[in-house]
């Protein structure tokens, strides 16, 4: 989640960053290794369409593990006239989904939930807001890279504070092509091949918020929501970015702004302390038990492009994502004094699955001595992404 450990802690550290002023010796505050258990509520309430919610932990800074999940919450969206909209957790643990549902605009709504251990959180009643849809994603190339803008406007005047949200998805294509496999303690010609494409896919991570306040109009134009370097291996042959767009609240907006200083600008001791982060969402029956979070209501509008290599400029180095298994492993077992039994030398490189032989390796005789092998990682592009083709693409 994107704020689930390290944006929660920041509200603990002022104190301690205060006190590097004084001296160069490095510091590292407790709270990287114990923080308080914040509940970390992420999401919004779609007002046209399928509110997603995610719960989870906030959790050290210094560890290495996933943050917690909250499971088996009970999870609804609730009106000011007590109707409710239950959300049912999903295959991943601590996503909660609703049905695709409309809100009344002219009613203002909360989340509400009851954690398994008892505790009972809720967001403030917010007024639903409707975000305009989005005008045009173009992109440009400079001498730094590919750069992808978004443009609106909202010709009523009421959006004014927006948020930008991307999913990523480029094709991956892995450059071996495996002739043989190892079976059963066997090597045999390759029955099923290995995927010669596959697509990987990622969500945005920074915070992109932009106001319109301070125009006459509310136009946004080109805001650059996504830059790729020149070497990008995710430019090797066809990108796509769907960029979503959310209408806030001046006050939801706040949050995001707030957040977004925090993470971003504490890279010296001139750069401004991270601030305490308040967000909506509050425990009702424990109010010592901080949670961490902004519930928003608002329809969210999106659009997608692709950009395909050959429209890159030729002169770009991009990468491939393979560089680093170039050139293939060789696997001999005529090798030794005496020559090693060729059955133990396969199955002590290819019984436990994480290297994988390519083709066969002969002498100059024209004897077979051994194999060329990679790790699964550099010859099996789903674990990098997946095989199965996203339905969007051409």
């Amino acid at each position: 989640m994107r704020f689930s450990s390290l944006f929660a802690l920041r509200r603990w550290l002022p104190g301690a960053l205060a006190l590097l002023a004084g001296c160069t010796d490095s510091f590292a505050p407790d709270v990287t290794t114990s923080p308080p258990s914040l509940l970390v509520v992420d999401g919004f309430l779609n007002s046209q369409g399928v509110t997603t919610i995610k719960l989870s932990r906030a959790y050290a800074i210094a560890s290495k593990t996933a943050a917690p999940t909250e499971t088996r919450a009970t999870v609804y969206i609730e009106d000011e006239a007590g109707t409710r909209l239950l959300l049912t957790e999903t295959s991943v643990k601590g996503t909660y989904t609703s049905a695709a549902q409309t809100l009344n605009p002219a009613r203002k709504y909360r989340l509400h939930l009851n954690t398994l251990a008892g505790k009972e959180y809720a967001s403030d009643y917010v007024p639903v807001k409707t975000t305009p849809a989005i005008d045009a994603v173009t992109w440009r190339t400079d001498n730094e890279g590919l750069n992808i803008y978004v443009n609106t406007h909202d010709a009523t005047g009421n959006s004014q504070y927006y948020r930008w949200d991307y999913v990523e998805t480029w094709e991956i294509n892995p450059i071996y092509r495996p002739q043989v496999e190892y079976v059963n303690g066997a090597m045999r010609d390759i029955v099923v091949p290995f995927p010669t494409i596959c697509w990987g896919t990622a969500p945005s991570t920074p915070i992109q918020i932009a106001k319109t306040t301070a125009l006459t109009q509310d136009v946004v134009s080109d805001f650059r929501v996504r830059q790729l370097p020149t070497t990008s291996n995710l430019l090797d042959s066809r990108y796509s970015i769907l960029v979503q767009q959310h209408a806030l609240t001046k006050e939801e907006y706040g949050y995001w702004e707030l957040l977004r200083k925090n993470t971003e600008s504490i890279g010296s001791l001139f750069d401004a302390q991270p601030a305490q982060l308040t967000g909506n969402v509050r425990c009702l029956n424990s109010p010592s038990d901080a949670a961490l979070g902004f519930i928003g209501a608002h329809s969210m509008t999106e659009k997608r492009i692709f950009i395909r290599r050959a429209e890159l400029p030729r002169a770009w180095l991009v990468k491939n994502g393979y560089e680093s298994c170039q050139p293939p492993d060789s696997v001999f077992f005529d090798r030794g004094m005496p020559p090693p039994n060729p059955a133990q030398v396969l199955q002590s490189i290819f019984g436990a699955g994480s290297a994988l032989p390519i083709e066969e390796l002969y002498n100059k005789m024209g004897v077979l001595n051994g194999y060329t092998a990679k790790s699964r990682d550099c010859i099996d592009c789903r674990t990098r992404g997946t095989s199965v083709k996203p339905s969007f693409w051409p």
